[in-house]
């Protein structure tokens, strides 16, 4: 039981056990030089013939390391384990290589958990938003890739990272994730990626935790703040991206999330670019969904898709364009989705129908809708750039 604000004592007692507890649980992992000598024996003990590049390992001699190796690796040498890793192989053995990896991301998981479970005040196995900022705000000094970023844009970093664990592991928005998803999640990966000196520049702009990729959205936050006072008027967000996001959509936007005096700071901001940067990921089409649903029914029906789309006919009209028939698009869009109840559609039946994106660019952005209107014309053009490339 959790002792009361009020009992300092028993808090600091209950801390100083937990440390106890992390200290003794980080001694039972395997070291370097303990790793280091689990692969000589492994090496020593690799059962002939070999087949291409990989040297292999039977079960008989599997053992055998099992019983040298000490015993913290006593863990790791069991049939269940040998049998996961046993592949195509005609002699019944297993990869030396694969069976290390397999023991060096157990070490590592173990050893990150541990990392991750100092920082849980509480000892309940979930971080609060201020646990992993502390967490990440300690991780970057020992991330090479962040050498370069000025200690005045640490909070703004930092901020920038939490932002995507909460928004996609806290859906119901509780303050709060369990460390085991953390663990689960690849985040913590693309995190400690940034460890690599020699990451290529692709991987920094794909990663959303990189230098160049919290620079970005930042650079792009300050580009809209067209008055500089840190927050984001309805007007300003309007030029995010292609600017072609309807005024019906970013109404919804300002009515739904947090802002203050009717202006978004950058942690909404960065619920937002989340939102509409990851829209086949089911937390993006949540948050998305919860923007369509002007009734708060729990399903878009016709209604609510003719109010969307309307606005998106007023810009063709404004831009020149031939309006588009509601009637047509709305048919298109539950032939995509194919919902359950064909005349409502669903979180889960937009989750489901792999087409969330889609419906969603089609109903919130006239650059979404007309890419997805000459599609046709848009992949026949590729392919001839690619055969004209192909005959160069």
């Amino acid at each position: 039981q959790l002792p009361a604000e009020d009992e300092v004592l028993l808090q600091k007692l209950r801390e100083e056990s937990r440390a106890v507890f992390l200290q003794r649980k980080s001694r039972e992992l395997l070291d370097n030089e303990e790793l280091q000598n689990l692969w000589f024996l492994l090496d020593k003990h690799q059962t002939s013939p070999m087949i291409g590049e990989e040297a292999m390992i039977n079960y008989e001699n599997f053992l055998k390391v099992g019983e040298k190796a000490g015993p913290k690796c006593k863990q790791f040498f069991t049939a269940k384990i040998f049998a996961k890793l046993l592949h195509n192989d005609p002699y019944g053995r297993i990869s030396i290589m694969q069976f290390f990896n397999y023991v060096m991301r157990k070490v590592w998981l173990h050893q990150t958990r541990i990392g991750l479970s100092l920082y849980d005040v509480a000892g309940q196995g979930y971080l609060r938003e201020s646990d992993l900022e502390n967490y990440i705000l300690e991780l970057i000094p020992t991330l090479p890739q962040l050498d370069g970023l000025e200690k005045s844009f640490y909070s703004f970093y930092v901020c920038t990272a939490v932002r995507k664990f909460f928004f996609f592991l806290d859906p119901l928005r509780t303050g709060k994730i369990k460390i085991q998803d953390i663990l689960a999640c690849s985040f913590l990966d693309d995190l400690l990626e940034l460890r690599d000196e020699e990451l290529s520049k692709e991987s920094q702009e794909t990663n959303w935790f990189s230098a160049p990729s919290a620079l970005r959205v930042y650079g792009q936050y300050l580009n809209l703040d067209k008055d500089h006072n840190g927050m984001l008027s309805k007007e300003e967000l309007s030029r995010y991206g292609t600017g072609t996001l309807t005024s019906i959509f970013l109404d919804r936007v300002f009515q739904e999330c947090l802002t203050y005096d009717g202006e978004m700071d950058y942690k909404t901001y960065l619920d937002f670019v989340l939102a509409l940067e990851n829209r086949k990921e089911p937390a993006a089409l949540q948050y998305i969904f919860k923007l369509l649903d002007i009734e708060n029914k729990g399903h878009l029906n016709v209604f609510s898709l003719n109010y969307f789309f309307r606005a998106i006919q007023e810009q063709m009209k404004i831009h020149g364009q031939e309006p588009v028939s509601f009637q047509d698009v709305k048919d298109e869009i539950f032939d995509m989705v194919k919902p359950k109840d064909p005349y409502k559609i669903s979180l889960q039946d937009l989750i489901n129908s792999s087409q969330g994106d889609t419906v969603t660019s089609i109903l919130i952005d006239l650059n979404g809708f007309w890419t997805y209107e000459n599609r046709e014309v848009l992949v026949a053009s590729d392919s001839d750039s690619t055969a004209d490339g192909d005959e160069t």
